[in-house]
C-alpha cells in the first residue's frame, strides 16, 4: 500500500488548495489596498494646498491694466440701452436690443437666447426690470429714449411670468415709447413706469404711470404736458416710497431734434407716487433752459446724484449754444 501511496501526485493539488482560500479574505487584503492608495492619493493632493495656504501671496496689481472688455454676444441684436438681473441668479441676465427683441443667458453670457421671438409685435426693447421679490416676474418696455434720427416707436409694456418663457402685453400702448421701469422690492405687482411718449409729435399718454396689480391697470401720477415724457426714474431700495423722476421736453422729425424746456426738470416723490415735489428750482441746482437728466439715475441713491451732475454740464452747454459762446 505504501507504494501505491507514494505515486499519488502531491504538486497538482496545490492549486486546488490555493483555490480554496477564502473569497473573503482575498477582497480584504484588496479593499485594503484600494483604501491605502486612495490615503497616499489624498495626501499627495492635500498636502500641496496645506502648505500654500500657510503662505500669502501678494500680486502685481498692475497687470490688471491689462484686461480688457469682451464683447460676448451675441452678434446680431443691434445696439442695447436696457440690462436687468437679480442678486440671488448671478449668471442669469437679460438686455433688451433696440431691434433684436428680449435676450437671455443663464451662464455670464457664454450663450444668449432670444425669449421674445413670437410674443412682442416690434423688436425695439428700451427698459427691461426683474422684480427682486420673484425673480420670474419681468417687465419689459418697448421704445427706445434715446431718441435718433431713426428712431422706432413702442408699443407700451410687456410682462413675463415665467422668467421669459412667455410674455403678455399688458398696457400703455399709446405711450409708444417706455424710458425705465421700476419694480417695488418686496411687491412685484407694485410697479412704476417712466412713459416718454410719441417721439414725432405730441400726446398726453406720457409722464409717470403706476400699477398696483401687476400691469392690470395703470394710473398717471405725474404728467407735465403733451410734449413732455418721464426719461428716468429710480426707487430708493431702503424706503421704496421714495422716487425720483426725470422729466423731458424733447420732440424730433427727420432733419432736426427739440431738446429741453419748462416741462423738463427733476422731481421727488416721498409717498409712493402720490405727490411730487419739484427739485429743479431748489439751491444748487442750475439755472437756465432745462434740458435731459442724464440717464444714470439707477436702483440707488448714489448713482442718482451722479446723474444730477450731468443735467448741470448739459444745461450749461446748451445756454452756451443758445448765446454764441
Amino acid at each position: 500500500m505504501t507504494p501505491l501511496l507514494s505515486r499519488t501526485p502531491l504538486l497538482p493539488m496545490t492549486p486546488l488548495l490555493q483555490s480554496r482560500i477564502p473569497d473573503s479574505e482575498s477582497k480584504s487584503r484588496s479593499s485594503h489596498s484600494r483604501i491605502i492608495l486612495v490615503l497616499l492619493l489624498g495626501l499627495f493632493v492635500l498636502l500641496p494646498g496645506a502648505l500654500l495656504a500657510q503662505h500669502s501671496f501678494k500680486y502685481d496689481t498692475t497687470l490688471y491694466n491689462k484686461m480688457q472688455w469682451r464683447e460676448i454676444g451675441p452678434f446680431r441684436a443691434g445696439r442695447s440701452i436696457a440690462v436687468a438681473g437679480h442678486k440671488d441668479q448671478p449668471l442669469t441676465f437679460y438686455f433688451g436690443a433696440t431691434g433684436g427683441g428680449i435676450w437671455k443667458t443663464e451662464d455670464g453670457g457664454n450663450a444668449w437666447l432670444n425669449v421674445s421671438d413670437g410674443f412682442l409685435k416690434v423688436g425695439i426693447v428700451g427698459a427691461l426690470a426683474v422684480a427682486e421679490s420673484d425673480p420670474n416676474v419681468i417687465y419689459a418696455g418697448t421704445g427706445e429714449a434715446c431718441i435718433r434720427g431713426n428712431a422706432m416707436p413702442g408699443e407700451g409694456v410687456y410682462k413675463s411670468e415665467d422668467a421669459g418663457k412667455t410674455w403678455k402685453f399688458i398696457g400703455l400702448k399709446d405711450a409708444q415709447t417706455i424710458s425705465k421701469i421700476r419694480v417695488h422690492p418686496r411687491d412685484e405687482n407694485l410697479v412704476y413706469a417712466a412713459a416718454l411718449g410719441h417721439v414725432f409729435g405730441a400726446n398726453t399718454e406720457r409722464g409717470v404711470y403706476r400699477s398696483r396689480d401687476g400691469g392690470k391697470t395703470w394710473q398717471k401720477i405725474l404728467f407735465k404736458n403733451d410734449s413732455t415724457g418721464a426719461v428716468d426714474l429710480a426707487i430708493d431700495p431702503n424706503n421704496p416710497r421714495i422716487l425720483y423722476a426725470a422729466m423731458w421736453q424733447a420732440g424730433r422729425n427727420p432733419w432736426s431734434m427739440s431738446s429741453g424746456g419748462r416741462g423738463s426738470g427733476l422731481w421727488k416723490s416721498a409717498d409712493g407716487g402720490d405727490n411730487w415735489t419739484d427739485l429743479s428750482g431748489n439751491k444748487g441746482m442750475p439755472t437756465g433752459l432745462n434740458c435731459r437728466v442724464a440717464g444714470e439715475t439707477e436702483q440707488g441713491m448714489g448713482k442718482h446724484r451722479s446723474g444730477r451732475g450731468r443735467v448741470v454740464r448739459k444745461r450749461r452747454r446748451r445756454q452756451k449754444l443758445e448765446s454764441g459762446e
